[in-house]
């Protein structure tokens, strides 16, 4: 599996950005429409979400195949209406991310949901080899969902506000202090980049399915979809 293989090879120094690149280049001029970087969103069980993703040479960050990773995670992140997205998510393990909250979705909340879980919007952010540093250790607890547990739900405790540095697309050093809601999406995401989905830290008694009650009402006719709407 060329992840794999991606993971024994040590890529840190410029001499091999040559191999990474023609690596890179297999998945994203791919020849078949069931290779990486998916335009879909991979789902529990698949082996690349266990992964501890790899970090991206800086000297890649400006090259074709790392901006279209960024763009195609991008478009699946709108596409699916996320809130963020990991590499690993549509089947590259590199660590990056992808975080957008839109104030469209204010409409979704009441005011009172949307103050007491601090929701605020985000504007499209990268982070290309993000480190996160926690500067309030108080854990709140959400329900959380995720698009690669399509259908599910449960309560996850999370660091109250994040220091969240590393390289934007630009190759850019950059750093940004979240807190609340965006802090949790960031927590998320991380998670994701090293191989963690919300389901292994969640109260595991609060693991719901999101249309439990849709699944009693239509008499069990209720289909889960995993592509777009």
């Amino acid at each position: 599996m060329l992840l794999i293989h991606l993971q024994r090879r040590s890529i840190s120094t410029s001499s091999q950005l040559a191999s990474f690149g023609r690596w890179y280049r297999g998945l994203w001029q791919r020849k078949s429409d069931n290779e990486p970087p998916f335009d879909h969103v991979t789902q529990i069980g698949d082996p690349v979400l266990r992964q501890k993703a790899e970090l991206v040479p800086v000297e890649a960050i400006h090259s074709p195949e790392v901006q279209f990773l960024v763009k195609n995670m991008t478009t699946v992140l709108r596409k699916f209406d996320c809130v963020g997205l990991a590499a690993p998510q549509i089947g590259i393990s590199l660590r990056v991310l992808v975080m957008e909250f839109e104030e469209r979705l204010k409409e979704y909340y009441t005011n009172a949901e949307y103050k007491i879980k601090e929701m605020e919007t985000l504007p499209l952010t990268v982070f290309i080899n993000p480190e996160l540093k926690v500067t309030n250790y108080e854990k709140r607890s959400f329900p959380e969902s995720c698009a690669s547990v399509k259908g599910y739900s449960g309560e996850v405790p999370r660091f109250a506000e994040i220091l969240l540095s590393g390289f934007d697309e630009k190759g850019r050093n950059r750093e940004l202090t979240l807190k609340g809601w965006n802090a949790r999406i960031a927590q998320h995401e991380m998670d994701h980049l090293n191989g963690i989905i919300y389901t292994d830290v969640m109260k595991r008694e609060t693991f719901s399915c999101t249309c439990w009650h849709a699944v009693n009402v239509n008499r069990g006719r209720v289909r889960i979809s995993f592509h777009e709407k």
